[in-house]
């Protein structure tokens, strides 16, 4: 077991497999030393976890959550192509949209849940540039949606 997924299990957290594509794209790729991640919904077992607008029907802590699942998804989706979770030199950026009722403003308190996952899990590494962004409206009615892309080191 690497160190990062060692982290995940202190941490009681479980590497999902590789979200399936929901459309004609890859969940991630590669290209020289960078790896970027499709956008991950907030998939648990095959399901959608939540639907919903934020400010609405789902409540920002439920957000919250919901983009953690997202960040863990990425991480799995960055797995799939590394091979191994402790080639990640650093998350470089993240962006988290927030499917968001009219009047809710609260989009990066809700994005928060996917960095602070990626900082307990990577520590340092897991420091990122980020966008927090208000939608109006996500694939399968979702709240969140989270994309990373990190840098890896060399095999």
């Amino acid at each position: 077991m690497s160190a990062v997924e060692s982290k995940l299990a202190e941490l009681g957290l479980t590497l999902p497999e590789v979200v399936p594509p929901l459309a004609a794209y890859q969940p991630a790729v590669q290209t020289g030393v960078y790896v970027y991640t499709s956008g991950q919904l907030p998939m648990v077992d095959g399901k959608l976890a939540a639907t919903g607008k934020v400010g609405a029907e789902v409540t920002p802590e439920a957000a919250k959550e919901l983009a953690a699942t997202c960040a863990l998804n990425a991480l799995a989706a960055v797995k799939s192509i590394a091979g191994d979770l402790d080639r990640v030199a650093r998350v470089v950026k993240v962006v988290g949209f927030v499917a968001s009722a009219a009047d809710f403003t609260g989009q990066p308190a809700v994005v928060n849940g996917a960095s602070e996952l990626l900082g307990a899990v990577l520590g340092d590494k897991g420091v990122h540039a980020r966008s927090a962004v208000g939608v109006a409206v996500l694939p399968l009615d979702s709240p969140v949606e989270v994309e990373i892309q990190v840098e890896l080191t060399e095999a």
